[in-house]
């Protein structure tokens, strides 16, 4: 699998786009993630984004969306949202990307008030709405699962679950370990993503909260996920995500350090 980077880790830290995406290539990594929402950036720096890339022989994987809205109670909401992620299924074409990183969001007002039922149906039939346009553009989406209590997809089962009611081929899961680590779920849970995951993520945690950290710097034990990760032989790629570095000005060697204790982790379970 090739080893990628969501390019978030850079824009935290205050870092140029194009300084970034040439950095990844620098460090070694074989493709990109990009984390950027085409109603906050315009035509010029869509063109750098893809130009840069390029340039740096470094192909865009995935684009990431969080578009919790789409199981809003209110349908302007969700009509805003779908619109939203139809733009970045755009901007994936334009960039000429693998897939579509999406995040749902939670279940309102701790699963009161609106049926949880209700609010499901809501994510299955705009997700399939979705579905239908990456298709139409050749993509595909992967939706991740947050390791969070009220999350609409917060587990393997959840996640296998959603997929087959949504029941279209352009929409398949990530796998996100550190998500599932915090989640509590066993490695071998996702041999029931098995034809489902086209895509991963992968950081550490300290076993409690949300950390996204380089591998090694956290409590995840990563064999046994990259063991079950290799027997899924997944045709995609492995990006690493990092966010909030506790010291900016040294982003650089933080990723490094990422990228460094990944591709030594995919080499011993014959992922890379």
């Amino acid at each position: 699998m090739k080893l990628g980077l969501i390019n978030s880790a850079w824009a935290q830290a205050g870092r140029d786009t194009a300084w970034g995406i040439h950095k990844t290539r620098e460090i070694g990594f074989d493709c990109i993630d990009i984390f950027a929402d085409p109603l906050d950036i315009d035509a010029l720096e869509r063109r750098l984004i893809r130009r840069e890339c390029q340039k740096a022989a470094l192909p865009i994987i995935s684009v990431c969306c969080v578009a919790t809205g789409l199981i809003d109670f209110n349908p302007a909401v969700q009509r805003f949202h779908l619109e939203r992620c139809g733009r970045y299924l755009d901007m994936c074409c334009e960039f000429e990307a693998q897939n579509l990183l999406l995040v749902i969001g939670e279940y309102l007002w701790n699963q009161e008030v609106i049926p949880p039922e209700v609010q499901w149906q809501t994510a299955i039939e705009n997700c399939r709405r979705l579905a239908d346009e990456a298709e139409h553009l050749g993509l595909k989406i992967a939706l991740e699962l947050e390791p969070f209590p009220l999350s609409l997809v917060n587990s393997v089962p959840s996640m296998v679950q959603f997929i087959d009611e949504v029941n279209h081929p352009a929409f398949r899961a990530n796998i996100d370990i550190s998500h599932l680590h915090l989640a509590k779920a066993d490695p071998a849970e996702i041999q029931g993503l098995r034809g489902r995951a086209i895509h991963v993520h992968i950081s550490d945690c300290d076993g409690r909260v949300h950390g996204d950290l380089p591998p090694g710097r956290g409590v995840v034990n990563f064999k046994p996920w990259l063991d079950q990760i290799a027997a899924l032989q997944i045709d995609g790629a492995i990006s690493i995500e990092l966010e909030y570095s506790p010291e900016p000005d040294q982003i650089d060697a933080w990723v490094r350090e990422a990228f460094e204790s990944t591709a030594k982790l995919l080499q011993q379970a014959g992922l890379r």
